[in-house]
Formats: structure tokens, C-alpha cells, sequence
């Protein structure tokens, strides 16, 4: 990002002021080494850089080209460029409020809880947005200049630690001899594209349903990606296959996925903070009409620590608490619940009425009784239905879905919350049969969008913030040169004050956000 030192090299304050502070590439201070006429480069412990020259030329001749249009760009992006910085300030001051917005504004803007663990992948997909945002950035601020008549004297990415960046080095002279409108349009550059750039992958996403029809369909079904090894669907779930519902609700979406997952998770809080207390049992009211022949067939279990204990993969059953009708005497029992969830629903906590429920409570056929699973609080009972299609018969078109042997049911017992965010899904299924690159195709640039919008967008905010060293400070510098009541002296306190309290509250939000108030990790 541009949070290096050495970005003060291209704009600088204003305020008597001959030279900048920081490493001169002139000074000795830091040895170049160079790779040809075009590019340079530095490197240290901690800090290494590739300066490029190669692009000078072009990028000054187009903006001598194109100056006038590129002036009345330039011209919005000061606009923009200004009410960010204005709204930004805004939002470090709501930081006083009872009720900051920390944790919701870091959710948009960063596209994750401060709490959510970033995978190795998620890394990747964060670095290279990373570079590509703060190039589109930099190349904002070089046209900017172009058009103004300064050529710059190089581009530069860099690795500060492990955080990529890139800055753009001017002729300082040249850049403080602009009138202060001039110097804002350069100043406004950088967060005026990369605003553009959050639109163009929003307009993206929007469009990539469309271009990708012809080869995918979208928002049918629910695709697995991949299963990794730590995931509790690990053996139960492979990449290619189609989650068809959860809890007998049909989900087409990974966003309908994980709010459906927190609907039940919360669902099976609020039952288990209502009934578990003190009894033994945990009646979340998801049962099954057992018949009385397989009750009596079945295991019986032992008391352990007052728990009903069943040997091998067998799971405890009970009957449900409004079922003493069909049923005069509690029944405990020990079933496999492969078995169970073949069989027709009752009990109310069932989220929705399916075929094989038909919303009569615990009532069931003459015959059978009303049983349930014995779970711990906090321990959800989920039905997962999926449809195989690694195998041309199960992805045959035209198989009748219900009649086909490639749909099966499983029970997961456990943290739903924990079980949703651990596959990678997507919404886009392949018309015919790919190889597993080609079914990860549009999730690879799904996510690469997704995380640019919110990577450019994080360089906007960064950027607008009234803070040393970023753009903010050059853009307030030359925003105060409108006051004109004020005198230099003035304007220069103004400016530090600002800079000074900006900086400090910046601290504070980003404390708030990665270090205070975080939820719980599941």
C-alpha cells in the first residue's frame, strides 16, 4: 500500500520546505543496483523495491495527448477526491459515538470479519489485488501529472516487510510550481481510480453470470469446490458435487448457504437455552416416526456421567416430550441415524414443512413413535442433502432428480457455524463435465474480483484519511490554500493540527476494529 517513507518523495509539504525528509536516492544512503536502461533496484533486510522507467515516455506523450480530456477527469476525480476525504474525517469523528461503526465498516470495507482467519489462499488473493490496486493507483497519479506537463521520474513497486506497495517519483519543483487546483487533481488521482476500479469490478460481478452462461449455470444449485482435509464434510462431500438443501431447505447460493447455516445455529441456541436446563436431554423438536418394530430392535445404551451412551456409530434416540401419547413410557433407544433420516419428520423444529413432514406435531402413523436425537447444548442436528455428479450417469441430463440413486442424505452433529465455513462452494455450475480447474474457473475469478473491490475500496479509505504520509495529507495541504483569510503561519498550524488529530484518531478506529469488541471465534 503507500504507507512507505519513501513515498514523501513525490509530495511534500508545502510549507518552507526545500527538500524532503526521507532516503535521497542521490544521498548514498541506499545502494542502487541496476538491471539496464529501464529498471533499478534497492534492497535491504526488511524493504526492496523495482523502480521502472521504461514507461516515462509513453505515459508523458499520452498526457500530452489526451491533456484536456484527461484534465476534465482529473477535474471529477478532484471531487471525489475531496468529499472522501471530507466523509472519511466524518467517520473518525463518529468515533466518539456510543456505538462506532468500526466492526460493520471493517466487514465492507475489508470484505471480512477482523475475527475471520485468512486462509494461504485468501492470502494469495489479497496480495495480488494488493499490487494490481495500488498500480491502477499509482498510474492515476502519473497521467494526473502528465496532463500538468510533469514527467515523472520513475515507477516503483516495492515490499516493505511482507505488504506490497508502489509509489511515483516527480519533479518536486515542478509539482510545487502548480497552482494549488492543478496539484489537487494529482493529489485526487490515485483515490479517483481506484474508486473507478471498485465500479468496474462491481459492474464485473454484476455482468460475470451473463459471460460465463454459455459454459455455466448460475445460481441453480450449489456446488462443492473443495473439501478441505480439516473440514468436518471431509469423506461426505467431494469437489464437483451438488448440495441440494439444508434442513430440507433448498440452497442455491454460498451466501444462502452460511445465512441459512446462522438461522439454525441460532435457532438451536435459543431451543437449547429455553429447554436444556437441567435435564439431560436437548429437545431442539427435529424427530422421526420410528417404527415400534426397529425401536424394539435396537442397542440399549449405557448411563455415563448422565449421559445416554451408545456403542460404535450408533446415536441415541429419545422420545419427544409431547409424544407421550403414542408412546406411555420414556424410550431410549440406540439407532443408526443413516437409518432414521429415511424416514418421515415430526416435531416442530423442523424450519420448514416438507413432503415427508406434514405439520402435525409429534403425531405419528399408528405403529410408530416420535423420536429424537439426544444432543448437548450448542451441538446443532443438521440434514445435509447432496447429489453426486463426478460420474457422467448422475450428471446426465434429463435424469429425473427424485428417482435417481445419486442424491443421498447425511447428518451432520456438530458447529454449524464452523461446518459452513469450512468448504469452498459457488454458485456456478458447469454445463458439461470439466476437469476440476475448469469447475474452480468461476470461483477463481469471483473471488479475484470480489477481493479487488474491496482491497481498491480499503486504498480509497486509507488514502482520504487526514493522516501523514498518505494522499489525504497532500489533498488537505492544498484544500487549505482556499482559505485565504488565513495566513501561511496559520494554514501551517491548521495543517498540523488537523494531520496530528486525524493520525490519532485513525489509531483509535483501527484499535476498535482489529482489537476491541471482537466476537468470539467459532
Amino acid at each position: 500500500m503507500e504507507i512507505s517513507g519513501r513515498r514523501m518523495r513525490r509530495f511534500r509539504m508545502r510549507f518552507g520546505r526545500n527538500r524532503l525528509t526521507g532516503a535521497d536516492p542521490d544521498d548514498g544512503s541506499v545502494l542502487p543496483t541496476r538491471n539496464g536502461g529501464n529498471t533499478e533496484n534497492e534492497a535491504s533486510c526488511c524493504y526492496c523495491d523495482l523502480k521502472i522507467t521504461a514507461f516515462n515516455e509513453p505515459i508523458s506523450r499520452l498526457g500530452r495527448r489526451f491533456s484536456g480530456a484527461m484534465k476534465i477527469w482529473f477535474s471529477i476525480g478532484l471531487g471525489f477526491g475531496v468529499a472522501s476525504l471530507l466523509l472519511v474525517t466524518l467517520f473518525l469523528l463518529l468515533q466518539f459515538h456510543p456505538k462506532p461503526l468500526s466492526n460493520r465498516l471493517a466487514s465492507a470495507v475489508f470484505g471480512f470479519s477482523p475475527s475471520t482467519r485468512v486462509s494461504l489462499s485468501g492470502f494469495v488473493y489479497v496480495f495480488v489485488s494488493t499490487v494490481i490496486t495500488v498500480l491502477v493507483h499509482e498510474l492515476g497519479h502519473a497521467f494526473a501529472a502528465a496532463s500538468e506537463g510533469i514527467q515523472m521520474e520513475y515507477i516503483a513497486v516495492f515490499i516493505a516487510a511482507i505488504f506490497p506497495g508502489g509509489l511515483v517519483a516527480f519533479d518536486h519543483d515542478l509539482l510545487q510550481s502548480l497552482p494549488s487546483f492543478n496539484a489537487l487533481r494529482v493529489y485526487c488521482a490515485g483515490v479517483w481510480h481506484n474508486a473507478v476500479f471498485c465500479a468496474l469490478c462491481a459492474f464485473g460481478l454484476f455482468l460475470l453470470p451473463v459471460m460465463l452462461s454459455p459454459f455455466y449455470k448460475h445460481g441453480e444449485s450449489l456446488v462443492v469446490v473443495d473439501v478441505p482435509s480439516k473440514s468436518p464434510l471431509f469423506g461426505y462431500l467431494s469437489p464437483g458435487d451438488t448440495i441440494v438443501s439444508l434442513d430440507g431447505i433448498r440452497v442455491y447460493k454460498p451466501s444462502e448457504w452460511l445465512e441459512l447455516a446462522a438461522i439454525l445455529d441460532k435457532q438451536n441456541t435459543e431451543t437449547s437455552n429455553a429447554s436444556f436446563g437441567g435435564s439431560r436431554r436437548f429437545h431442539h423438536g427435529k424427530g422421526y416416526c420410528v417404527p415400534i418394530s426397529m425401536v424394539e430392535e435396537g442397542f440399549k445404551g449405557k448411563m455415563v456421567e448422565n449421559r445416554y451412551v451408545c456403542p460404535g456409530d450408533l446415536t441415541p434416540f429419545s422420545t419427544m416430550p409431547c409424544s407421550e401419547v403414542a408412546a406411555p413410557r420414556e424410550v431410549s433407544v440406540c439407532l443408526d441415524a443413516k437409518d432414521i433420516v429415511k424416514l418421515n419428520k415430526c416435531g416442530d423444529g423442523w424450519v420448514t414443512t416438507s413432503e415427508t413432514h406434514d405439520n402435525s406435531g409429534c403425531v405419528c402413523p399408528q405403529g410408530e413413535i416420535c423420536l429424537q436425537a439426544m444432543q448437548s447444548p450448542g451441538i446443532s442436528w443438521t440434514e445435509i442433502t447432496y447429489k453426486r455428479t463426478s460420474s457422467p450417469d448422475c450428471s446426465r441430463l434429463g435424469l429425473e432428480f427424485n428417482a435417481s440413486s445419486c442424491v443421498g442424505t447425511f447428518v451432520f452433529v456438530g458447529d454449524l457455524i464452523a461446518m459452513s465455513r469450512s468448504v469452498q462452494l459457488t454458485a456456478y455450475q458447469p454445463r458439461w463435465l470439466f476437469n476440476y480447474f475448469a469447475k474452480s474457473f468461476p470461483d477463481v475469478i469471483e473471488k479475484s474480483l470480489t477481493c479487488t473491490f474491496h482491497v481498491s475500496l480499503a486504498l480509497v479509505l486509507l488514502n482520504s484519511l487526514p493522516v501523514y504520509y498518505l494522499d489525504g495529507e497532500s489533498i488537505l495541504e492544498s484544500s487549505l490554500q482556499y482559505f485565504t483569510r488565513l495566513s501561511p503561519r496559520k494554514k501551517k498550524k491548521a495543517l498540523q493540527l488537523c494531520l496530528f488529530g486525524g493520525s490519532l484518531l485513525s489509531l483509535l478506529a483501527f484499535f476498535r476494529i482489529f482489537f476491541v469488541g471482537l466476537p468470539p471465534s467459532r
